[in-house]
């Protein structure tokens, strides 16, 4: 039987993406993507996992974004009762969040494809299962998990650009943010991006040099990001089968 996750997206211009969709199809599991920002999330009880997508808000922007209260209370309800869970991006930031971490401007804007890090905790974490460090990571995020962590968080990853690039909770491996925004690395969501948020981009002081070399990088490395997101999603699988089997 399928497993079933429920997809919180943030804004039109980015869906779960194609190479997350790909891995759906591969691993034989049911996305239920959910617009939070104008339907109203089902009953979570119903899903095997929920996964937090990017987008342009800040965590703390409720009164820009109304729908983060919402969205804020039902994540809190989800690790309230210990399931899976998979931030990317905003997604990252909001799980960092509800469990007790500070989220604020990044010391640089996060850009890109970059090499990111797993530390020792990331190299020993079921999600980095058979995936060499350093690992490729697509960047698109001005905010920032700041550091230090509560006692209780993880980091497993790190790069140049972020301290925090991934992290996981002691004793529930279940639970991890990603800074990057991996899933959405196909050359087709990067020419997306570019077209609906590339004003960002190019506000930045090399932003011109940098939106032309995206969409040319995104092809040169598509045989290497994209196995290691569908072993990524593999692996967060695995995470799961195990926590149903306890």
């Amino acid at each position: 039987m399928a497993l079933k996750f429920l997809v919180l997206q943030h804004i039109d211009w980015e869906p779960p993406g194609t190479f997350l969709l790909d891995a759906a199809r591969k691993l034989d599991i049911s996305l239920e993507v959910i617009k939070i920002y104008q339907q109203a999330a089902p009953d979570p009880a119903d899903f095997d996992a929920l996964v937090l997508l990017g987008g342009p808000p800040n965590v703390h922007q409720e009164d820009l974004y109304p729908f983060l209260r919402e969205e804020k209370r039902l994540l809190k309800a989800w690790l309230a009762m210990d399931r899976p869970c998979l931030g990317f991006c905003l997604g990252h930031q909001l799980l960092a969040d509800a469990l007790g971490a500070e989220v604020g401007q990044n010391f640089m804007p996060g850009t890109g494809f970059i090499q990111g890090h797993l530390t020792h905790s990331g190299s020993n974490h079921p999600i980095f299962k058979d995936i060499n460090s350093p690992l490729t990571l697509f960047k698109w995020h001005g905010q920032s998990v700041q550091t230090p962590l509560p006692r209780d968080l993880l980091m497993l990853a790190t790069s140049s650009q972020c301290v925090i690039e991934a992290f996981s909770v002691a004793g529930r491996p279940h639970i991890i943010g990603l800074q990057c925004d991996n899933h959405a690395a196909h050359p087709d969501d990067v020419r997306s991006w570019l077209h609906h948020d590339g004003k960002w981009i190019y506000s930045l002081a090399d932003g011109n040099k940098l939106a032309s070399n995206l969409l040319k990088e995104a092809k040169q490395r598509l045989t290497e990001t994209q196995p290691v997101f569908l072993q990524i999603m593999n692996n967060f699988v695995t995470l799961i089968l195990n926590k149903k089997n306890t």
